[in-house]
């Protein structure tokens, strides 16, 4: 609701008429540093906005010290009219390595594992792109994604959200230090 609210009153035009607001749909989303998952997501037309979160564990109001068992993921606000969740995973396989057990890239451990946090009306579809992907991979390795139902998400703090943006030369160091490009491309045989 708070997302329609805000829609809304960014819709108000200079003459005071609101506008028609489409509704939106969301997506959470976990591949390793939630730096490098919004980074991946807010490029992609039709998606409004990636906030960095956590989700998946027990504990009420995690942060980045002391998150229990939370995974660090993304929840991507999008419009299903421009693009479908299906397609959200689609882009979601080729930026992360599916067949990571325990973590994404340099980032090891639990917090930082591959896993889709499906709504109800998204599981089955999950579970199809998850059946294409795995037929269509260019590797032999097993996907080892698992899709959980949904649970609540946690937002991460400020310094967290768009950090790609605020700390560019930061980001860009820790991305390319991890590697996180170099094996994407190798992984999945990216030309260029």
């Amino acid at each position: 609701m708070k997302y329609l609210l805000l829609i809304l009153f960014l819709n108000i035009s200079q003459t005071g008429n609101i506008l028609v607001t489409k509704n939106l749909d969301y997506a959470i989303l976990a591949g390793g540093c939630f730096w490098c998952v919004e980074a991946d997501f807010e490029k992609l037309n039709g998606v409004v906005e990636a906030i960095s979160g956590y989700t998946g564990g027990d504990m009420n109001y995690p942060t980045y010290r002391n998150h229990g068992r939370h995974i660090e993921a993304v929840k991507i606000s999008f419009d299903p009219e421009v693009i479908s969740y299906s397609e959200i995973l689609n882009h979601y396989w080729y930026n992360i390595d599916p067949t990571d057990t325990d973590g994404q890239f340099c980032d090891r451990g639990n917090s930082y594992r591959a896993v889709i946090f499906a709504k109800a009306d998204q599981l089955e579809e999950a579970r199809i792109s998850k059946k294409k992907i795995s037929k269509d991979k260019p590797f032999k390795a097993p996907i080892s994604v698992p899709i959980l139902n949904s649970k609540r998400f946690w937002v991460a703090e400020d310094y967290h959200q768009d950090y790609y943006k605020k700390k560019p030369i930061r980001y860009n160091y820790y991305r390319k230090g991890c590697k996180r490009d170099a094996i994407l491309k190798r992984l999945w045989k990216k030309v260029g």
